[in-house]
C-alpha cells in the first residue's frame, strides 16, 4: 500500500521532470517512485498499483526511461516477471557523456559554416554554443572525478 506522502512525492517528481525536462509526467512519476520505493526494484504491476496509473502507462514511461539509459531491468531465475530499477549510474552519465557535448558542439560548428556570410551579430549565438560546448567538454569530466568520489564515500566504498 502506497502512503500518502510517497504518492505525493512521485507526483511531485513527475510535474518537476515534465517542467524541466519535457518528460510525460507519468515517466516522472515511475523515476520518483523508483526514487523512494522499497525494494528498489519493482515490477510492472507494482508500479501500477503503487502509482494508482494503468499498466499500459507505466510500460510506456519504462520504455522511454529505457531508451534514455536511466532504468534496467532484470529478471530472476524462476521468474516470469521483470524487475525494474534506477540505473544506479545515471546521475552520473548525465554529467559524464562527452558524446553529448561533442554532438551538440558539432552542430553548432556546422551552423558557423552555414552561417559564414553572416554578421557578427548573428553569428554570435552559435559561437556562443560552440564555446559552451567546450567549456562543457572540458569541466565536466572533472565535475564527474569528484562526483565519483563523493558517492564512493556516500556509499562507504560499497557497490549497489
Amino acid at each position: 500500500m502506497t502512503d500518502d506522502w510517497e504518492l505525493s512525492l512521485a507526483d511531485e517528481t513527475g510535474r518537476h521532470f515534465a517542467r524541466q525536462y519535457g518528460m510525460p509526467p507519468m515517466t516522472g512519476r515511475v523515476v520518483g517512485w523508483l526514487l523512494l520505493c522499497d525494494p528498489a526494484q519493482q515490477t510492472i504491476a507494482e508500479l501500477s498499483e503503487a502509482l494508482h496509473a494503468s499498466r499500459t502507462a507505466v510500460t510506456s514511461a519504462i520504455s522511454t526511461l529505457e531508451d534514455w539509459s536511466w532504468v534496467q531491468r532484470s529478471r530472476a531465475a524462476g521468474e516470469r516477471v521483470d524487475r525494474v530499477r534506477l540505473d544506479p549510474q545515471i546521475w552520473l552519465r548525465l554529467i559524464d557523456d562527452p558524446a553529448e557535448y561533442d554532438a551538440l558542439g558539432a552542430l553548432a560548428r556546422r551552423g558557423l559554416e552555414a552561417m559564414s556570410g553572416e554578421s557578427a551579430e548573428r553569428r554570435a549565438r552559435m559561437e556562443e554554443l560552440v564555446e559552451f560546448t567546450e567549456f562543457l567538454g572540458e569541466r565536466m569530466p572533472a565535475l564527474a572525478a569528484e562526483w565519483r568520489e563523493r558517492l564512493a564515500t556516500l556509499r562507504g566504498d560499497r557497490r549497489p
